[in-house]
Formats: structure tokens, sequence, C-alpha cells
């Protein structure tokens, strides 16, 4: 599926650093103050582009970035949770069939494109104008190995019949995750989609109330097969949900690959791993809240 080509109905702004400029979906006429009534009462319904120097964000208000992009690097994670939601790799460093549920501005799919050249790719974005957007953000053409599809993502999951080495959800609004991935039912099928060393990594978001509710959810089908990082400074939580257990008679082993995969990509999966084991039972090793 290819992006809009049409250009976009751009503003300048007076008050931000000098060259920021807001971009829109939206025709050439549009009335300006018609627009910016609506961003500032939350009304405006479309995703917009705001850029800021040598640094791209894709938004749905003015408050919260959605996803970002380094226009001179646009393949470097740019957010600490997308380099967290990567840590999967420490797990299972060749995928077969990874499933990104939710594009946005395309970060985890720019990198598992370039990074994992053996692995299929299927992103699910139910949102077309997300779509139109996707050149914007140098996301790659469809190929034999990458795919994205405007479907809803609970209803794409709930109808797949081939198991994923990894899911990926990342498909959060103002608000927080998306209602429709918000349920038990998701996560059942999500669970009976992975393979059997499969793991689900999501990015919670939204206020401590829904991340707690939403963990629940998670535990109640993933029982104690899970594990989280914090993400600041955005606030998120990354949780790893494990189809079976946790790994930790392999630890010694996920530290090494963790060594190795900082070394070739720039992530500090070291870092991110020891977090990980202060929340699994291990001999002299204590457990934290999530």
């Amino acid at each position: 599926m290819k992006g809009s080509h049409r250009p976009l109905f751009s503003v300048e702004l007076a008050s931000a650093p000098k060259g920021s400029v807001l971009r829109f979906l939206e025709p050439a006429d549009t009335s300006l103050a018609s627009l910016w009534e609506r961003l500032i009462e939350g009304r405006y319904e479309k995703p917009f582009i705001v850029d800021t120097g040598r640094r791209r964000a894709l938004q749905f208000d003015l408050n919260c970035e959605q996803s970002a992009m380094l226009r001179h690097d646009p393949y470097r994670l740019a957010l600490t949770y997308t380099r967290k939601m990567m840590a999967f790799l420490v797990f299972n460093s060749t995928p077969r069939r990874v499933l990104m549920l939710g594009l946005g501005g395309g970060s985890l799919a720019k990198f598992c494109h370039r990074h994992l050249p053996r692995t299929a790719l299927t992103a699910i974005e139910i949102n077309p104008d997300v779509l139109a957007l996707r050149e914007e953000f140098q996301i790659p053409a469809d190929d034999d190995r990458f795919r994205v599809i405007c479907e809803d993502a609970a209803a794409y999951l709930a109808a797949l019949r081939r198991d994923k080495d990894v899911i990926l959800v990342d498909a959060c609004d103002h608000a927080g995750i998306a209602p429709e991935l918000d349920t038990l039912d998701f996560y059942h099928h999500a669970w009976r989609c992975l393979s059997r060393e499969g793991v689900l990594v999501a990015n919670i978001c939204g206020d401590s109330y829904r991340r707690a509710a939403h963990l629940t959810r998670m535990r109640t089908v993933f029982g104690q097969a899970v594990v989280a990082l914090r993400a600041r400074p955005e606030a998120n939580v990354i949780v790893f949900a494990f189809k079976k257990r946790v790994p930790v008679d392999k630890w010694e082993h996920l530290e090494r690959t963790a060594l190795e995969l900082k070394r070739h990509l720039g992530l500090d999966f070291p870092r991110y791993m020891r977090r990980m084991a202060l929340q699994t039972r291990m001999p002299g090793r204590g457990r934290v809240a999530i």
C-alpha cells in the first residue's frame, strides 16, 4: 500500500524554534483559523507532522508525539520506547515472521526491514490517514518480505491462522492503548498466534490506572511469563509476554547475546536485560514490582 503524493498544508510556528512547521492532510485553501481552533480544542482527528530542525514527529494532538524520526538518519530509533521494544532480539535474533500491530511513523518497521533481512514482516494499521503519510516517514514500499495492511488489528489477529515468532503491539492514541486491543480476547488470540517460543512485545501507554489494568489482562492470559521495562522519559511501559515462560535458565547466554547485539546495532540491550533480570526469580537476585 503506497502513501499519498498530494501536497500537505503547511503552517510555520512563529513561537517555536526557527524552522518549525506543522504539516496537515488538508487542501491548500484550508481555513487556518478553523484548523487551529480544532487543534486547540482537541477536535482535529487526523494525524499531522511536526518538523522541528532535524526531527520529524507524527502527532494526533499538540501535546504528545506518537512517533519520531531523525530526518538525517530515518532508520535510527529516535524514541526510548522503540529501542526497548527491539530487545526481543535478545530472545530471538533471527525471527522468521514478525507481526506489527500499529504502524504510526514506521520506526519499528524501518528498523526491522533494515536489520532483519531474512524476516517476513507484516504491519497492520487501521487509520488510512496514517498510511497517507507513509512516504513522509520514508517507510519502505511493500516487497516480497514486507507488507502493510489497512485493517483493524484485533480483527486481523482473530482471523490469523499462521504462527508468528514476534508480535509487536504499538497502537496508542492520546488516551492510551487503542481500546480494541485492550481486551482479554485480544490477548487470547495473541497467545494462540505465537509460535512455540514466541514473544509478544507491547507498548503500554496512558495513565497509571490504565497501565495497571492492561497489565492485569496480560497476566490473566500469559500468567507469570511477563516482564516489563519502563521507558523514560516517555513514561511508557514495555511488556514482554512469552508463550511458554521467561527463559531464565538461559540468562547467561542471553547476556552474551545482548552484548553482541549492542556491538552490531548500537542499542543498550545489556542494560535492558539487567533490568529484566531483577524481575525474575533467580538465585542472588531480587524481584521488583513492574
